[in-house]
Formats: structure tokens, C-alpha cells, sequence
């Protein structure tokens, strides 16, 4: 219908002249100059093949990442042994022992970041590239108030080591003293260097930042094991009542063996395990943020425009009304179920009916959800971003990953329902909410995966539109262009000229200086349709409206996800109490499953929550 205009970037190439032989290309602007001269008298005689004289300088890269990531896994695979062996009882292997391992790494990470931090400083005069991709804003103020959840945490730490001072070994205490300095540094270092793509002291930057990875995974599961310790405890004494009698309860407690000093110790016990969700939850993402740090490193960045991304609550109202009503019912049922859980054996049953109903309800509205967003998806034609990206790949990867958790407890309850000889009522409630649980996560990643991969639409409504004047026997209707014709008229916009349509064809209005009366420049005088102005209008509405419902959609699959992570946080976790698992596989290999799968589980619907907050602001 508009013949498109010349692409506005090639106007800029031509001035700049990146490709013309003759004249001298400068150095890269994220490396010194004198790096970038050695790179230029190491690369060979100039017959030779171009990737062969740059073959000799990335081996030492890859030797590099190869080295630093063997470094890593060895110094998590020891500190997994110590958790375990002290998880057991092991002989020789007490807590003081696996404390002392994870504040050697901690001041370990200290030193390297207080290093980075003061050299960055040193060298802020020079120009450093950057990934706009990483270290987004919304993610760096969650990992803030999760940090702040996890320094009130190491704070009741503290109160509770006073209180049994007498008969808890020190390092007790200054574990969460530790702990606290290096979240605060860690959070400022993330907040300053997320984005940050290495180009010099390479090797020495992989060890520090793959040890800074390695160590927030060990803090993370020191968090898991003394959390899922905990419910694994009052799950036990819940089993009783359910008429599982055959199973032997024993207790797995490491409480301290004399009295508190201080009358406020059963608060900080209580309460430490009502925060640890939280700093689970700062630990992973820290580590995340840490790896994408990880891989950027000696990166060369393409050059293109980035797209900012911001939240609108506008257009929103209809799905965040419906994730709010989700999320306010989550909290009742498990007020609800906490309470009820445990007290009989009818009200444990009741209470297992109820989060079933529940949970099927709400999975059957996500898949919903995102079966229609998929459809409009299939609907339109927009091409996929197939640029390497760190960050976006470890979205993907730790969806499908995680996932798997909650599918092998699914597939777990679906297999004991059936090779089952006895079902109670309640069970069968189990298997259409294990299968939707399946299949829910499987809609929802194909939907995420495929919208963090869309290109995003070089228009958005912050673009001030222009107005195409249609004159039709006498009269003007002004009307709102599609997001091609704005494009087209983009270059002349910007000198000072203003695109028409008549009958299809352009046309263009010039502005005299001072003057406010406008030429017309017109090649033919036949009267206008209104057809290519209603196509334009029809256009335009029609993007509009799939935009506002994939917003919707991804507002309330936002909700849905935080709303299904406070269950099993905070101990709602049917996958204990429904005791149908416990008979078919038996009491320790199903707890162990649980306990393996369940924080992956919990890690899945926080991401898929962070997620879907970055589809949003994208839509």
C-alpha cells in the first residue's frame, strides 16, 4: 500500500563508514589500546586465514572457563559432602565443621569483590561495555527485598546464638555475622556490576566469579536442608493422625542441649523458619545474576538499539483483578490448611480435599490462559530473536529444569494412585491435580520461552502518532496510522515534513518557518476512499487488542505463580501429608524424593513469576 522509505540506520552507517577499506577502523571501544594492539601483532602474516590467527588466543579463554567452572563444581561437590555427612550423623562431621567451610568461602568472595569493586572504581574514567540484557531493574530490587527479609533473618540468628551462648559453638555466631556482610556487598556489587562485561584480567575475574556462583548455590542448599529438616519434623508427628501408625517417627533434631538465657529464643526459632523461604529464594537469584556475569565475560557484544522496558499498570486491570482474587485465596486455604493439618485424622482429610479443589481450579485457568495467549501468538507474524544472549538462554534452561522437579512428584503421585490398593476419598483428588500440574507447566514455558524470544515491535504507543487527513466530499476525518505507516514517515517527520494519504499514495506537507498555512504537494486530484484509512484504524485497533489481552495474561499467570509459590514455602505441602506415596514407595525413598524435588519445585514458580513480569513490561 506505502512504499517504504530508506531505513534511517543507513543513513548512519554512511556517515560513520565502518566498511570503507581506505580509512583506519579504530580500536575497540571496551579495551585499552594496548590490549587491542596485541591482539593486532599476535594475529599473523597476513596470508595466513583469518580464523587460524585468532585460533591461538582462544584457547587460553577457553582453558580459562573450563578451569574456573572444574573449580567451581569441585568446591560445591565438597561443601554437598559436608551437608550431608552432617544431614546423617556422620561420625567426625559436626555443624560447626560445614559452618566454618561456608565462612572460609564467604570471606573468599569478599576479598574478590572488594577487590573488583575498588579497581572498577579506579578505572570508572574508561569506557566499559555493558549488557543491557542482564541485571534488569526489576530483578535487582527483588533480589533487594529478598536481602533485606534474609539480613532480619541472620538478625534472629544472632538473638538466638545469645540466648544458647552457653552450649553452641561460635562459629554459630559468626556465621550469620558473616552472612549479613556479604549480602550487603553482594547486593551493592550486583547493583553496580551486573551488567558488566569483563575484558581484562579475564582469568583471575572467571575463578572470582565462579567461585561467587558456587558459593550462593552452597548457601542455597544449606538453606533447603535446614528448612526441609524443619518440615520433615513436623510432617512426622503430623503422620500419626492421618492412621499411619506402622511408620516409626523419629525426630531428627539438633536443638541445643541447655536452656535459653533470654525469653525471646522460641520466637527466633519459630520465626527463622518463616523467613528461610526468602533467603532461599535471594541465594538462587544472586547466583543467577552471578553466572550471567559469568558468561559474559571476554563476550563481544552485537551493537543495536535496545529497547527500554518499562511496567504500565494500564490495560492491565482485568488480569490483575483475577490473579489478585487467586492470590487472596491462596492465602485463606492455607491459613486454612496450616491450621486444620495434623489436628484429626477427618480435618487432615478435609483439609487435603480443599487445597485440591483449589489448585485444580486455579491450574485449570492458567492453562487456559495460556492456551489463548499461544493462539494469538499462532495468529501473528513476528519474527524471533535469535541473538546470543546469556541471560535470556538461562531463563529458558531454568523453566525446563526446574520444572522437572514438580513433574517427578507429579508422576510420582500419578504411579502410586495407581498401584494403590487401597484409595481414601481425598486420593483421588491427587491425579487430575497431578496431571494438570504437568501440563500447566508445559503450556506456561512454551508460552514464556516464546515470548522472551519475539523481537519487540520497533513502534510503541509512547510514539507520538500522525495524523492522516482523508478528505472525502468536503469533509476531514483524522485518524491513527499503523505502526508501518509511522515507520515510513519516520525520516520526514524528522525533516520537518508530515506525511498524507490520498488515495493511497503519500504525499507531503511542508512547514514554512513562521507561516501556518501548509502546502500540499498532491500528484493527482481524484477523490479519497475511506477504505485505506478504515484499513489503517482496523489495523491498528486489532494490535491494540491482542497487546492488552497478552498483558492481561501475563498479569494474572504472574499472580497464579506467586500465588502457587506460598503453599509449599510455607509448609503447605500435600506431597508429605497425603501419606498414599508413603505406602507404595515406602517412608525414606519417598521423603527423599520430596526433598530433592520440592526446591526446584519452589525456585520454579518465583522464576516463572520473574518471567512473566519481563513479558509483561515486553507486550
Amino acid at each position: 500500500m506505502v512504499e517504504d522509505n530508506a531505513d534511517t540506520s543507513s543513513s548512519s552507517g554512511e556517515k560513520s563508514c565502518g566498511g570503507c577499506p581506505d580509512q583506519p577502523q579504530p580500536y575497540p571501544s571496551s579495551r585499552q589500546p594496548e590490549e587491542w594492539v596485541m591482539e593486532k601483532s599476535v594475529q599473523g602474516p597476513p596470508g595466513q586465514p583469518r580464523g587460524s590467527r585468532l585460533m591461538g588466543g582462544s584457547y587460553p579463554q577457553k582453558n580459562a572457563e573450563i578451569l574456573s567452572s572444574q573449580y567451581g563444581i569441585n568446591l560445591f561437590l565438597a561443601g554437598l559432602l559436608l551437608m550431608f555427612a552432617w544431614a546423617v550423623h556422620a561420625v567426625g562431621i559436626r555443624k560447626q565443621d560445614l559452618l566454618s567451610y561456608l565462612i572460609t568461602i564467604m570471606l573468599i568472595q569478599l576479598l574478590w569483590m572488594l577487590w573488583y569493586i575498588s579497581r572498577s572504581y579506579s578505572q570508572r574514567r574508561l569506557i566499559q561495555e555493558k549488557d543491557t540484557h542482564a541485571g534488569a531493574r526489576w530483578l535487582k530490587c527483588g533480589i533487594t527485598l529478598f536481602a533485606v527479609i534474609t539480613l532480619i533473618l541472620d538478625s534472629f540468628k544472632i538473638g538466638y546464638f545469645i540466648g544458647f551462648s552457653n552450649c553452641l559453638s561460635a562459629t554459630e555466631g559468626i556465621f550469620p555475622v558473616t552472612h549479613a556482610m556479604h549480602t550487603l556487598l553482594q547486593v551493592y556489587f550486583l547493583w553496580c556490576h551486573a551488567k558488566d562485561i569483563i575484558q581484562s584480567f579475564k582469568t583471575l575475574e572467571r575463578f572470582g566469579v565462579i567461585h561467587s556462583v558456587f558459593t550462593n548455590l552452597l548457601l542455597w542448599t544449606n538453606g533447603v536442608l535446614t528448612e526441609s529438616k524443619h518440615q520433615l519434623n513436623e510432617h512426622k508427628e503430623r503422620l500419626i493422625t492421618l492412621g499411619f501408625g506402622n511408620i516409626t517417627i523419629v525426630l531428627d533434631d539438633h536443638a541445643p542441649q541447655c536452656n535459653c538465657t533470654t525469653t525471646l529464643c522460641s520466637i527466633f526459632s519459630q520465626g527463622m523458619y518463616y523467613l528461610y523461604p526468602f533467603n532461599i529464594e535471594y541465594h538462587i537469584l544472586a547466583s543467577t545474576m552471578l553466572y550471567v556475569l559469568w558468561k559474559n565475560i571476554g563476550r563481544k557484544v552485537e551493537h543495536h538499539h535496545q529497547h527500554k522496558i518499562l511496567f504500565k499498570f494500564h490495560g492491565i486491570t482485568v488480569g490483575t483483578i483475577f490473579g489478585l482474587i487467586v492470590l487472596i485465596s491462596t492465602i485463606a486455604v492455607v491459613v486454612v490448611y496450616l491450621i486444620q493439618i495434623g489436628r484429626s485424622k477427618i480435618k487432615s482429610e478435609l483439609a487435603l480435599t480443599m487445597f485440591y479443589l483449589y489448585a485444580i481450579s486455579v491450574l485449570t485457568l492458567m492453562c487456559a490462559a495460556g492456551i489463548v495467549a499461544l493462539l494469538i501468538y499462532r495468529l501473528e507474524e513476528r519474527s524471533m530473536d535469535n541473538s546470543k544472549n546469556p541471560a535470556r538462554k538461562l531463563d529458558g534452561d531454568l523453566l525446563v529444569g526446574t520444572a522437572s522437579g514438580s513433574w517427578l512428584l507429579s508422576w510420582g503421585s500419578i504411579l502410586a494412585i495407581i498401584c494403590a490398593q487401597a484409595h481414601p476419598k481425598y486420593t483421588w483428588y491427587n491425579l487430575p491435580y497431578s496431571i494438570l500440574v504437568i501440563i500447566e507447566k508445559y503450556i506456561q514455558n512454551l508460552f514464556i520461552i516464546e515470548s522472551i524470544h519475539r523481537e519487540q515491535e520497533t513502534v510503541n504507543d509512547d510514539i507520538k502518532t500522525l495524523r492522516i487527513v482523508t478528505v472525502s466530499s468536503g469533509s476531514t476525518l483524522s485518524l491513527t496510522p499503523s505502526h508501518k505507516e509511522i515507520y515510513n514517515g519516520a525520516a520526514d517527520m524528522d525533516n520537518g515534513k508530515f506525511p498524507y494519504m490520498f488515495n493511497g499514495n503519500i504525499y507531503m506537507r511542508e512547514r514554512s518557518g513562521g507561516d501556518s498555512s501548509d502546502e500540499v504537494k498532491s500528484q493527482a486530484s481524484s477523490p479519497v476512499s475511506h477504505s485505506t484509512s478504515d484499513f489503517s484504524l482496523y489495523s491498528q485497533n486489532s494490535v491494540n487488542n491482542k497487546r492488552r489481552i497478552l498483558k492481561n495474561i501475563a498479569a494474572f499467570l504472574f499472580l497464579c505463580n506467586l500465588s502457587l509459590w506460598i503453599p509449599p514455602a510455607f509448609g503447605c505441602r500435600p506431597e508429605y501429608d497425603n501419606g498414599l506415596e508413603e505406602i507404595v514407595f515406602g517412608f525414606e525413598p519417598w521423603i527423599i524424593v520430596v526433598n530433592l524435588a520440592m526446591p526446584f519445585s519452589i525456585f520454579y514458580r518465583m522464576h516463572s513469576a520473574a518471567s512473566l513480569f519481563e513479558v509483561n513490561c515486553k507486550t
